[in-house]
């Protein structure tokens, strides 16, 4: 004889929770990429103020290290810790995808919307995929580092024309060249293929840090060719910035980060 109890325990038993479908990934042009980009600098323009807020770190930064290299501490390594940028930018943007998430929806923002990611539903995952992003940054400089002794030695160079003279007018120079910007583009195309929309996609659908990263691959393994297109934009704008000691950051790293926003909503459906 069935009870109350009974047919609620079947009930339950018989629930099974919703699976959350999988997100669709986008075919994309490289049309689309320039759409990203200028879609990208209209939000900068829109929201200039969040260069101070945001960005104002990276010419700090850049000034620090012009300090460091003046004493010639760290002058090998100076491109590398510039080229690392590229590697932790995506956690750095996390505030400029707020800011174009809140003005596609057409509502009011100002720079200050930024602090908005801090109380988002899925931070704790953000926080765990820039850790990985800060690993490989680490990982980056110290290879960057050793290879750089494996080639000249641990004797320091004396000064900024004669490091100019060693990396350009000696073989070993032209090896390090070579090997550094291979290995390199290894962790280029690590950090590209986990991370090239994760971060907008844990904001918007609060995914984990796991989910994301599927979507990332995914999104690179449909788009290859408009996906490396688009490292090697993020690539040049960045060294691009970080020439007139890296103030040029401040313009180029908010413009990346908006960008990123809209190739996001243009890959994941």
């Amino acid at each position: 004889m069935a009870t109350p109890y009974s047919s609620k325990a079947t009930r339950i038993r018989s629930y099974v929770p919703p699976i959350a479908k999988p997100p669709q990934i986008r075919s994309i042009t490289l049309s689309d990429v320039h759409e990203a980009l200028r879609l990208g600098w209209q939000d900068f323009n829109a929201i200039p103020s969040h260069a101070i807020i945001l960005c104002v770190i990276y010419p700090v930064v850049g000034l620090i290290l012009v300090r460091m290299v003046l004493g010639y501490s760290v002058l090998p390594l100076l491109f590398p810790l510039s080229a690392g940028f590229a590697l932790i930018g995506p956690f750095a943007a996390l505030g400029l995808y707020e800011l174009s998430r809140i003005r596609e929806r057409g509502e009011d923002v100002t720079a200050w919307h930024v602090l908005r990611v801090f109380g988002a539903p899925a931070f704790s995952a953000m926080l765990g995929l820039g850790t990985i992003l800060l690993g490989l940054f680490v990982i980056w400089v110290t290879v960057a580092n050793e290879l750089y002794i494996a080639t000249f030695g641990d004797e320091p160079a004396g000064n900024i024309p004669d490091f100019i003279s060693r990396i350009l007018t000696t073989h070993a120079g032209y090896v390090l060249i070579i090997v550094g910007c291979g290995i390199g583009f290894l962790f280029a195309m690590a950090a590209l293929c986990i991370s090239v929309v994760s971060f907008p996609f844990i904001l918007d659908r609060h995914g984990s840090a796991r989910q994301a990263m599927r979507v990332s691959l995914k999104a690179v393994v449909t788009n290859p060719v408009p996906m490396t297109v688009w490292g090697l934009i993020v690539a040049i704008l960045l060294v691009i910035g970080s020439l007139p000691f890296f103030v040029g950051l401040a313009v180029v790293v908010p413009v990346l980060g908006h960008a990123t926003w809209h190739l996001y909503r243009k890959v994941v459906a």
